[in-house]
């Protein structure tokens, strides 16, 4: 069997932690403002930095083998032409023992300026972006920003500030907010969105004291999940093994019975311990913002196909992914050192050792904790995987008599992996799904995704029964028990899934296949309030808007409240709110005849006409996609980024009541439908 070696299983944790903390830490280190000077048919552009205490960028002539200089770069137009260079301050110049060139430097408040002529008497945009370094006494990061100045014949009509984020975890040191203007052109927005209250304060009592939403426990789910994976985990031929031989050493080798339960106590500990430094790190780095952002990035969720995908296949024995042999030597010399550290590194031993069969595992249990909105998702689900992985050490290590009463190593250890083999390949199918729904390919509607997981978990049934055989595995005599009841449980699924091809619910699995109305075979007929629009992509048949102002404005035309659901293709708990929640006849019942829905996906990647582009305020970031435009504006009125979020207006865009999250309970829910309701009615 072919071997591959991973080089570092923490280099991909340490890859989706570098890349996710650009997006995730928003600590405004630097911040642009521009303004123009018109003089007849010239004007100056000025760019003026503002760079918090203790950090600087280079200057635009820094010298050859120099740090990454500064550049404002323009896009061609005909409407304008460039007089000259970009001119600049007066920089700081010292001499650096590193780059072994003098190093041109700005702090404070660096301004640049760049001359242009204008050439035409049309209203045009002077576009572009600032590329440049940015760095304190720790480190540096290359960041860029947009600026977009909107010029109107000879006359300045507006500037459009960009704030330049610049992402930098080791000092938290904020800059002064820029004060901005919103232009004002296409309907009064330019493509933004009008501004809805996001402040709930001015809510009276009357209609109800408020729902309260019970905080999110679904890290307590991914700690039984974690602990479900670590009892996998220990059923596979990595790990089983590894159980008599490492109780019968710390038994036989310790001096007195008691000295050997201590020290597999501690091996168990150490166990525990390396599992939850590694859910701590990826939760200190991260955060819950940005595992949130990860659960519905499309890069990451088409990576995690990828890798899951391969994980599949190496269960399936095509391969085996291993770390390199100088790793497991190192640590395993490390463990002959004897005492806590010698222990120590056995058990870190046994990580690397067991990681071909643990890493898929783990992997899928911090792609679920990345889904939940807590910090303490990660920690939860690796302490659970390691209690799990580590409890029968210390068990067998006090009670070495229960050693005989376990099963003999065998070909069984291999049909674990197998069935984590069809498992792996099962969740592969959701992630490449959620990219599907996000660029609305119509690869994987829903029928066909339900079809392939019935497949999949066909031949999983199959296999348990023996009547599916790969070249790796033992001839199997005889059905155990064990075997048989959960081939039983796997072919029940499989049946279970099949009228969801014509239709049914499937409740069970709620989340996991594509959106009811993303099928081939669409139903014409819709409910609802007749005028609404896109009832063919919006659950249940209900009719709802995709944008924001064609809703609000369809709300009064109709006199009806607003409830604006912020939701993502990717998003699990979202259709499990529409699918369990959404469908109980009496919620379904309010948000049809009392509400205009405005659904707003905030990962949907149809780009956005040209002249609805902007440069976001709040994240200085361009906004180029429909998604990107649902998500700024989450973001930037309401503070937050997760999804499901539900938000209640009246016509003048003030709340009715404090939004909700996910929320399970269906009479909870209701009672915030009729409470936003009863504030529409009292005004």
């Amino acid at each position: 069997m072919k071997r591959i070696k991973l080089y570092s299983p923490l280099t991909f944790l340490l890859f989706l932690v570098s890349f996710l903390t650009v997006d995730a830490q928003l600590q405004n280190n630097v911040k642009w403002n521009f303004s123009i000077d018109q003089k007849g048919e010239e004007a100056v552009i000025t760019f003026k930095a503002t760079i918090a205490k203790g950090y600087h960028i280079y200057s635009q002539n820094t010298p050859p083998g120099g740090p990454t200089p500064t550049l404002i770069n323009f896009e061609k137009s005909k409407n304008y032409t460039l007089v000259g260079k970009t001119t600049e301050g007066k920089p700081h110049v010292a001499f650096d023992d590193i780059f072994e060139v003098d190093v041109w430097s700005f702090d404070g408040s660096p301004i640049f300026t760049q001359k242009i002529k204008l050439s035409t008497k049309n209203s045009f945009k002077v576009e572009g972006s600032i590329e440049y370094q940015i760095c304190d006494d720790k480190g540096c990061v290359y960041s860029d920003t947009s600026f977009s100045i909107a010029i109107k014949g000879n006359k300045v009509e507006e500037v459009v500030p960009d704030v330049a984020v610049v992402e930098n975890s080791s000092v938290d040191t904020t800059a002064q907010e820029v004060t901005t203007t919103i232009p004002v052109e296409q309907n009064g927005t330019n493509g933004r969105i009008p501004e809805p209250s996001g402040d709930a304060s001015h809510l009276e009592a009357g209609c109800g004291d408020g729902i309260i939403v019970e905080e999110d426990k679904s890290y307590w789910g991914i700690f039984l999940a974690g602990m479900l994976g670590g009892l996998l985990a220990l059923l596979t031929p990595c790990v089983f093994p590894m159980i008599p031989l490492t109780v019968s050493f710390f038994t036989k080798r310790s001096p007195t019975r008691q000295k050997g339960i201590a020290n597999a106590i501690i091996y168990s500990t150490s166990i525990i311990l390396i599992y939850v430094i590694l859910g701590f790190l990826v939760t200190v780095t991260l955060g819950s913002d940005a595992l949130n952002a990860m659960a519905s990035n499309v890069f990451f969720n088409m990576l995690f196909f990828v890798i899951f995908f391969i994980f599949a296949l190496s269960f399936f024995g095509a391969f085996e992914i291993t770390l390199p042999s100088s790793w497991v030597n190192k640590a395993d010399q490390a463990s002959d050192k004897g005492g806590l550290v010698g222990i120590f590194f056995m058990a870190f031993t046994l990580s690397l050792v067991s990681f071909s069969c643990t890493g898929p595992i783990i992997g899928t249990l911090l792609v679920e904790a990345a889904r939940g909105s807590s910090y303490l998702g990660p920690i939860m689900g690796m302490t659970g995987f390691a209690l799990a992985l580590a409890l029968p050490f210390g068990l067998f290590a006090a009670f070495p008599g229960w050693l005989n009463t376990l099963p003999k190593s065998g070909g069984w250890l291999n049909s674990v992996k197998v069935v984590l083999g069809f498992l792996e390949l099962a969740l592969a199918m959701k992630f490449l799904s959620n990219v599907d729904l996000a660029y609305h390919w119509g690869l994987l509607k829903r029928e066909v995704f339900i079809a392939i997981w019935i497949v999949i978990f066909g031949l999983m049934g199959l296999y348990l029964l023996g009547k599916l055989k790969f070249s790796h595995d033992s001839d199997m005599h005889h059905l155990g028990t064990g075997r048989l009841i959960v081939a039983i449980i796997t072919l029940s699924f499989t049946v279970y899934l099949i009228p969801g091809l014509w239709g049914a619910p499937l409740r069970a699995i709620s989340g996991f296949p594509p959106p009811d109305f993303y099928k081939e075979w669409t139903n014409t007929n819709s409910g609802g309030s007749a005028g609404a629009s896109h009832s063919e992509t919006c659950p249940h048949n209900l009719n709802c808007f995709h944008d924001y102002e064609e809703g609000m404005a369809y709300a009064q035309q109709v006199g009806k409240p607003v409830m604006i659901d912020f939701t993502g293709w990717s998003c699990v708990n979202c259709r499990k709110m529409e699918d369990n929640v959404w469908s109980q006849p009496a919620v379904l019942k309010i948000i049809s005849e009392d509400y205009v829905l405005i659904s707003l996906y905030v990962d949907d990647k149809t780009p956005l006409p040209e002249s609805k582009q902007f440069v976001s305020t709040s994240t200085g970031k361009k906004v180029k996609s429909t998604g990107n435009k649902w998500s700024e504006m989450q973001s930037r009125i309401y503070q937050t980024n997760s999804q499901p979020y539900y938000v209640l207006l009246d016509h003048q865009g003030k709340l009715l009541a404090k939004p909700v999250g996910y929320t399970p309970d269906a009479d909870t829910y209701k009672k915030y439908l009729e409470e936003g309701k009863c504030r529409f009615k009292g005004r």
